[in-house]
């Protein structure tokens, strides 16, 4: 089961969620990303591409309901980086919830695939990905890998280690204290889609990607920084 990753899509993937129960699994895996420090993986691959003193445009892709902007935006008001902050999403209906969620905060969202970016910023130096690329396939995620050496930005992926360790855990904890079907199912099933480490070397690898770096993280996550502004 943890040999190769699974081809099964997770229930957040479909068209067709309620809202009220797509909230309730938002709002669930903000708790689970916060009190297991998946937030800090972000903050601390941010800090390796950040300059004081230079402004950066920084875009979220898959942003969903907007927490880990507002996390971002937490972090850099003391870290105080230049970073303007968009969040791109495909679905209206995450949008919507981001729209309420981000109140108070200098964010900007976007309703499109991040594949159309451009057609809404001139440039973008740090395209930001937190628990994004599990739900994309390897030939998926070689064109991201190419749309930033394209526009020569940065990649920053937060995402997922497939691990036993990690799928039975967040099985046993969802299954306890998840009052989310979408979070009961997709927990364990996005580890189950997560990458090994020598996965992302091949990855990078086939994408023709010449500096990056690999890292693992704490708990069962992967730091990876793609430098499409090298060169």
């Amino acid at each position: 089961m943890f040999k190769t990753r699974s081809g099964e899509k997770e229930l957040l993937d479909q068209d067709e969620i309620p809202a009220e129960d797509l909230f309730q699994n938002l709002r669930e895996l903000d708790f689970i990303n916060h009190w297991l420090g998946g937030y800090n993986i972000s903050f601390a691959a941010l800090k390796k591409v950040l300059k004081k003193g230079q402004p950066y445009i920084l875009a979220d892709i898959g942003c969903g309901g907007g927490d880990t902007l507002k996390r971002i935006a937490n972090w850099n008001a003391k870290a105080n980086f230049d970073l303007n902050l968009y969040g791109v999403d495909l679905k209206p209906v995450c949008i919507e919830y981001a729209t309420e969620n981000l109140k108070g905060k200098s964010v900007t969202l976007i309703c499109d695939d991040y594949r159309q970016l451009f057609n809404h910023l001139h440039e973008v130096d740090i395209i930001h990905a937190c628990l994004f690329c599990h739900h994309l396939n390897k030939e998926q995620l070689i064109e991201l890998m190419h749309f930033t050496l394209q526009h020569r930005s940065v990649l920053v992926i937060n995402d997922l280690e497939r691990n036993p360790l990690a799928y039975y855990s967040i099985k046993w904890l969802t299954k306890l204290f998840s009052k989310s079907y979408l979070v009961k199912n997709d927990a364990p099933l996005s580890v189950l889609r997560g990458f090994k480490k020598k996965e992302w070397q091949e990855i990078i690898k086939d994408a023709g990607v010449k500096t990056f770096s690999i890292r693992n993280k704490w708990a069962f996550r992967h730091e990876v920084i793609i430098y499409g502004n090298a060169g």
